[in-house]
């Protein structure tokens, strides 16, 4: 592989990664918005602690 090609990968993976990064930042957000905002959570970044999820699963899964 020569220099242009290489850099050719380089540039198209650095672009993946920034779209999956993008993808996880405007999910973060969505969640935020969905329970702080229009839902009747209280804290806008307990959505994105453990503990929540957990209770969440337990919610969903009956148990």
């Amino acid at each position: 592989m020569d220099k242009e090609q290489f850099g050719y990968i380089k540039k198209q993976l650095l672009i993946v990664l920034l779209v999956i990064l993008a993808m996880f930042l405007l999910f973060a957000v969505g969640l935020m918005i969905g329970y702080g905002v229009i839902g009747d959570g209280d804290n806008i970044w307990s959505v994105l602690s453990p503990e929540k999820w957990q209770e969440l699963i337990n919610k969903f899964t009956g148990k």
